[in-house]
């Protein structure tokens, strides 16, 4: 479900993992030949500016220092970047109009971008829960967030992910769609019960739940900081907090609007095979071309998020001479941004001369 929505007119990759091909029936516009041409030209335009924006932005050119958070950052980083390693496969699929590469990359492309997806998102509620223990309960954070615990967690969070793009292995695969019969299309081979199935409890347990969870920390936070009860902690480090919580929060924020136009289409094709809909269902063309589009753009908002909402940085970076040396001081922002209580400190690189607390390697 997470991975790249596709658009293919004729022959066609259904559009999210879920669909086999009694589903193209429903969801592929009228043959519109301007669609079409639209796809084959802009797509691919847009994709190479995604990759490209992407791997400048989320190569680890900066030196990390291991702590707690470094590696949560570094996983989702890590998810991004295996995000747009297999984004030139569906670049592809879209300017031949049809899958060329095969059963096996079928089923493997469809896995990792399903796994490295939700990986994210589980990612995004690993740090809400480590930021709202940072700034909530400090001396709790300090006791549980050590580097081996939260090393175990990066590590673990891969394995209820790829459990959940497993199916992608079994079902995927390719074919020729009864509709469309001239080429090979990559598509699920699932039956509208195991589809509606499928696409719920990945809904439920990969996007929907992960959201609230997050939803909930950044709440207690900002609840925490308006009541004030952060008192003894010098008024840099409140500021600091406060900042870094924003910026953390904007990140889930750019994440779920960036997801959720492709959860909205799945939704709403699951909806019309529940409903018994055959051959009347919405077209969808220019929606799912849209939701593609936002779906390959989450890889790349994050740095940007970062010179958005930090004055300091964003003067700090456009001091810089080149535009390689912005990059790499844009990294280093993104890996130091959010703290625990076992980071190193980097207050007075910004202007805060108190810390919490010092490192540990434990």
């Amino acid at each position: 479900m997470h991975s790249f929505p596709h658009t293919l007119s004729a022959p066609t990759e259904s559009r999210m993992l879920l669909f086999n091909s009694s589903d193209l029936e429903d969801i592929v516009r009228n043959d519109s030949t301007e669609l079409k041409n639209v796809e084959q030209i802009l797509v691919p335009v847009l994709d190479a500016m995604f990759l490209g924006a992407g791997h400048v932005g989320q190569s680890p050119q900066s030196s990390v220092t291991g702590t707690g958070t470094d590696i949560l950052l570094l996983a989702l980083s890590a998810a991004d970047m295996l995000l747009l390693t297999i984004l030139p496969f569906h670049t592809v699929a879209i300017a031949m109009q049809h899958w060329p590469f095969g059963d096996v990359m079928c089923r493997l492309v469809s896995f990792l971008g399903s796994a490295c997806s939700t990986a994210s998102v589980f990612t995004l509620a690993t740090l809400a829960v480590s930021r709202y223990l940072t700034v909530v309960k400090p001396a709790k954070a300090y006791s549980l967030l050590t580097r081996r615990r939260v090393s175990a967690a990066a590590a673990g969070i891969w394995v209820p992910a790829c459990c959940l793009a497993a199916p992608q292995l079994f079902f995927r695969s390719v074919g020729i769609p009864r509709q469309i019969p001239d080429g090979i299309s990559c598509f699920a081979f699932l039956s509208p019960r195991d589809q509606l199935i499928y696409g719920l409890c990945h809904f439920l347990v990969a996007f929907l739940l992960p959201l609230v969870t997050i939803a909930v920390a950044y709440s207690c936070i900002y609840i925490f900081i308006w009541r004030g009860q952060h008192v003894g902690r010098a008024p840099q480090v409140e500021r600091y907090q406060s900042k870094v919580t924003q910026t953390s929060a904007m990140l889930v924020l750019a994440f779920t609007v960036c997801w959720l136009p492709s959860y909205g289409l799945t939704l709403a094709l699951l909806a019309d095979k529940r409903s018994g809909a055959t051959g009347t269902s919405p077209r969808y063309g220019w929606f799912s071309v849209f939701a593609r589009l936002m779906a390959v753009s989450s890889t790349v908002v994050n740095p940007i998020l970062y010179v958005l909402m930090s004055e300091k940085f964003r003067e700090d970076l456009l001091n810089l001479p080149n535009r390689e040396k912005r990059w790499i001081t844009l990294n280093k922002f993104y890996y130091m941004l959010t703290l625990t209580p076992n980071s190193a400190n980097p207050y007075h690189l910004y202007g805060c001369e108190d810390s919490l607390t010092g490192s540990r390697k434990t």
